[in-house]
């Protein structure tokens, strides 16, 4: 299944930040496993005395950024998984930035969180392999918005994209 299928009506506009970012020929577990690689290497290489850095006070470090994309994946594939399954119980927004003073990213080791999300994303390649494309192709509630399985996976190559970008640009 390819980003080129998706329509404007899986998801909401605000999702075409993340979106946006995505080849049109990307296919979601193709993109999925790409993006495995990228976040990896991109973390990876990050000299250790800049993971904690912080660009100005109050926003998150780089190691806090990885646990954010790790906590938004979780959430992204529990909404992939019931939307997918026909529930059609609309399901809540959350609040990124309550997760993460107890997330405690700045006490875990850069290998640690690295080891955290390659189990979440091989989690995430098994459910969706296990998902025919006619059901990821069902519309769900989520933040008060119509959304699509496959929308909730394409949104999360987007949005690892996007953080990268950041990173880039006002950390390194």
């Amino acid at each position: 299944m390819k980003k080129a299928t998706l329509k404007s009506n899986e998801y909401n506009a605000y999702y075409e930040t993340y979106i946006g970012l995505i080849p049109d020929e990307t296919s979601l577990l193709d993109g999925l496993k790409e993006d495995q690689k990228m976040v990896i290497d991109f973390f990876s290489a990050i000299p250790k005395e800049k993971l904690e850095y912080r660009y100005q006070p109050g926003k998150w470090s780089i190691k806090e950024i990885l646990l954010h994309i790790i906590d938004t994946e979780r959430i992204f594939m529990y909404r992939l998984l019931r939307i997918a399954r026909k529930d059609t119980t609309p399901l809540a927004g959350f609040d990124q930035d309550i997760y993460v003073a107890p997330s405690e990213a700045n006490s875990k080791s850069i290998e640690d969180l690295i080891g955290e999300f390659s189990a979440t994303r091989m989690y995430s390649l098994n459910l969706i392999s296990s998902i025919s494309d006619e059901n990821l192709k069902n519309i769900g509630t989520a933040s008060d918005s119509p959304v699509s399985a496959r929308a909730c996976g394409f949104i999360l190559l987007g949005h690892s994209i996007w953080h990268i970008n950041i990173i880039k640009e006002r950390y390194l």
